[in-house]
């Protein structure tokens, strides 16, 4: 299942980067993710881009970075 959930995470981040600059596409990608992904979704993906993340493209890290440092801070 993970492998579809990073599948997925950088299908997105693929959308995402023809953004103008590495931060707007995160912030598009933390966006998207947010709004249509379910938490237990996004908190899989969060736990593996912590553990290795290795399959996960950068703009999609930087994207789960500030997800799970909103959510630290809620």
């Amino acid at each position: 299942m993970i492998e579809d959930l990073v599948r997925m995470a950088n299908q997105i981040g693929d959308f995402f980067g023809s953004y103008p600059s590495q931060e707007e596409a995160a912030a598009g990608i933390a966006e998207h993710l947010k709004k249509f992904w379910t938490p237990s979704m996004r908190d899989k993906l969060i736990e593996y881009a912590q553990a290795d993340g290795k399959d996960l493209s950068e703009p999609v890290r930087a994207a789960l970075s500030r997800i799970s440092s909103s959510a630290a801070r809620s």
